[in-house]
């Protein structure tokens, strides 16, 4: 169990969703709850500096320019062409109720979408590079093959530099999640 959590810092950490206080208080809550007696604040704190510390070892070695930052940039985008990103939500549910919140919010851009990918979702790409996303109509139909959304999502992709396609619902990406974290003592997000 203490490997399964060791490793769940390293994924808390290199995927950096949520702010660094949030992903802490998670790793010390599935200590607390998993290693019963341990002393979870301290030991997440450790594992978390030691996650730190191996990542920024390992950014030595990547390339200036990473997949993460190509992804970021094919987000922004995904934005400006109204199809909202939701980076880390829990599940499905969460997503609807985002689509929700924002309906007749947009001003004079409609809503064309959203695109969804939880924490798992983000630690497959860290360890085998590829991340899988959802894309879903207004009215929470997935996108499908034939839709203009989905040519328009995956041609912005590719304007990127992404490799995407379409598989049983979703978007495959070809990208290593490789999101460099600031080189600050305490600080891991």
């Amino acid at each position: 169990m203490e490997e399964e959590l060791r490793d769940l810092a390293r994924l808390l950490l290199r995927a950096g969703l949520g702010t660094p206080a949030e992903a802490r208080r998670e790793l010390v809550e599935a200590i607390a709850r998993d290693l019963p007696g341990e002393a979870a604040a301290s030991r997440a704190d450790e594992w978390l500096a030691a996650a730190r510390a191996d990542l920024l070892a390992e950014e030595k070695d990547w390339p200036e320019h990473t997949d993460h930052d190509d992804l970021l940039a094919a987000f922004a985008a995904c934005e400006t062409m109204g199809v909202r990103v939701l980076r880390g939500v829990p599940d499905h549910w969460s997503a609807k109720q985002e689509i929700d919140r924002l309906a007749g919010r947009l001003g004079a851009r409609p809503l064309r979408g959203i695109v969804w990918f939880t924490p798992p979702d983000v630690w497959h790409a860290i360890d085998h590079g590829m991340l899988e996303i959802n894309l879903w109509h207004p009215t929470t139909a997935n996108a499908a093959p034939g839709d203009d959304l989905l040519a328009d999502v995956l041609s912005l992709l590719g304007r990127h530099g992404l490799s995407a396609h379409f598989d049983e619902g979703r978007i495959e990406i070809a990208a290593h999640w490789r999101r460099r974290v600031p080189d600050k003592p305490g600080h891991f997000g």
